[in-house]
């Protein structure tokens, strides 16, 4: 099995020279100078080896980019949203339509975690005799290994086990291990790694620091992977019960304990809270976190300098975006009433004619429907105008069927004063991992361990209170099924387009009905003040067993027959 690292023979890498400064104007990841250096003259100096370890991060966020695979991420791979179409067959519409296989599959889960899997190990065998104080380096090697535990939690919750290669550095010409380690091994040994580096990396990280590596990142990774772990797919119940290397044997529910004693702990760090306000509107503090470059949720973040790259995936036409996903229909109508109701609850107020009206604040955050007032190059709102005429006709490039197949754009995470075709950019960072999802992590493992407790509820009221619901409290005497049924719902809508439904889905084994569905859209049409709403088909998508993990690439499984392929594929 090859594997493309840096470093390997000869050894020389183009490294980026970065200045740590404060995360006001700069960040760490901001370049500053590049130079083709070789493995000693980096490692004998210290700026160049700190160089270095911020280089690893800048593939942190790979996996949840909106435009990983040219037309779509994680969201147009599932049913959140519907793929930008494109001339080639890509890795969205390949899981869309049910048609991935090894030959064709995206190799970035594969490719990226090992090349930078090999840095960190690069670092730690040069670290010691790098002409930095004893306690930084102590710190950089914390700061190393959760990048390490980081890349190989991507890595197992594409493929399951994976080989783990310890602290070696391979070169070009030697054998590389290809053996998949179990399931349970590469969790034993991503949460070593997060319980290593959290006893040294400092809680939270400030000034030019913010934005490393933190000790409540390490904790909140180790959550996040023995959530996944307790999970049905994984707990005993995976595609192939006998491949030790997709799944435990055995289904234990203490792991849903451990997951829920990790998700607590970082709560009661007390470093992490809401970013609340719902007095400028209901749920605006839902909206604003994500503009915000330093806010009290963001536990890790890509960190990015000023930037319009999910505008361009996501805003219309008019604004020089829709280069991503489209939101779906059945998306849209996750989204509850403001009344906290399901709008499938007969007592909830919906209104199929007035479809929008009085809806969970978090809908208009995170989705641009017909007449959403958008910023324009101009510096003014307009309103985007999605809707045909009485003729059948789009008004303008961002109508139905023209600019989106489905009737909308997303507008999570998009800031409200930066269209994509502005020349300055936000200082937004994406999200990798923030307290909202600790706080639904804990929810779920504490309900599947223990039942709906005060503190399950606790915990799901804070996320709905933040959002602008009000009564924002779930009803009391729910079972411990419809609780789950609760924080499976609360977890589409508060963390979507954050790279997490694609991967729930599959965890809580419901992509055999999620993915195997008529996905839909939501035609508006317009005569004077008489509007009409009709859902329409926009695709029919396909999921079979196989798809629950992904399949290595056959390039990789290729060369090597150590290197056992996922099952079904």
């Amino acid at each position: 099995m090859k594997m493309k690292f840096a470093f390997t023979a000869p050894v020389c890498l183009c490294i980026g020279l970065f200045t740590l400064v404060s995360c006001g104007k700069k960040n760490f990841l901001d370049q500053t100078e590049t130079t083709n250096l070789d493995e000693q003259t980096v490692f004998s100096d210290s700026a160049r080896t700190v160089a270095f370890l911020t280089n690893i991060y800048i593939d942190i966020g790979f996996a949840e980019s909106a435009t990983r695979f040219g037309n779509g991420g994680l969201d147009a791979s599932c049913d959140e949203a519907e793929p930008q179409k494109s001339a080639t067959v890509t890795t969205s519409i390949q899981f869309a339509t049910g048609t991935v296989n090894p030959s064709i599959i995206s190799a970035d889960a594969w490719n990226t975690p090992y090349t930078n899997i090999r840095r960190v190990n690069q670092l730690l065998k040069h670290l010691p005799g790098s002409p930095i104080p004893s306690y930084i380096r102590n710190v950089m090697s914390a700061e190393a290994r959760f990048l390490r535990a980081w890349y190989y939690a991507d890595l197992l919750k594409h493929y399951g086990g994976i080989p783990l290669i310890g602290d070696s550095v391979y070169k070009v010409e030697d054998k590389i291990p290809a053996v998949r380690n179990s399931y349970k091994e590469c969790v034993d040994y991503i949460v070593s790694e997060c319980d290593a580096a959290a006893a040294v990396l400092p809680l939270v990280r400030i000034r030019e620091d913010y934005g490393r590596a933190s000790g409540g990142a390490a904790m909140a990774l180790k959550a996040r992977v023995l959530l996944y772990a307790a999970s049905p797919l994984f707990n005993g119940g995976g595609i192939n019960k006998e491949d030790a290397a997709t799944c435990y044997p055995d289904n234990v529910p203490e792991r849903w304990k451990l997951a829920a004693d990790a998700a607590a702990a970082v709560m009661n760090t007390a470093a992490y809270s809401l970013n609340e306000d719902n007095a400028t509107a209901p749920g605006y503090g839902f909206y604003k976190v994500f503009t915000l470059r330093v806010n009290p949720e963001y536990i890790l973040a890509k960190m990015q300098g000023g930037n319009r790259e999910l505008e361009s995936a996501w805003q219309p036409p008019s604004r020089n975006g829709a280069q991503g996903g489209f939101p779906y229909q059945g998306f849209v109508d996750a989204f509850g009433m403001a009344n906290g109701k399901a709008i499938t609850d007969p007592s909830s107020g919906y209104d199929a004619a007035n479809p929008y009206s009085n809806r969970d604040p978090r809908l208009a955050y995170s989705v641009i429907r017909d007449q959403t007032p958008l910023i324009q190059n101009t510096g003014l709102k307009e309103p985007v105008n999605i809707f045909l005429g009485p003729d059948g006709k789009g008004v303008s490039q961002d109508a139905v069927h023209a600019g989106t197949p489905t009737g909308y754009y997303t507008n999570k995470m998009l800031d409200e004063n930066i269209a994509a075709n502005f020349i300055h950019g936000s200082q937004r960072c994406f999200p990798l991992m923030r307290y909202a999802e600790v706080l639904l992590n804990y929810a779920e493992a504490q309900n599947e361990y223990a039942g709906p407790v005060a503190e399950v509820y606790n915990a799901v009221a804070l996320v709905r209170k933040r959002a602008g619901l009000l009564p924002y409290e779930l009803p009391a005497g729910l079972s411990k099924e419809q609780m789950r049924e609760a924080i499976h719902a609360e977890r589409r809508v508060e963390l979507a387009f954050e790279g997490h439904r694609f991967w729930d889905v599959r965890r809580w084994k419901i992509a055999a009905q999620t993915e195997n569905k008529q996905m839909t859209g939501m035609e508006v049409k317009r005569n004077g003040a008489n509007v009409t709403y009709t859902i329409f088909p926009v695709r029919k998508h396909n999921f079979r067993d196989a798809m629950y993990l992904w399949a290595i690439p056959q390039g990789e499984t290729a060369k090597s027959p150590e290197l056992k392929q996922n099952p079904s594929w």
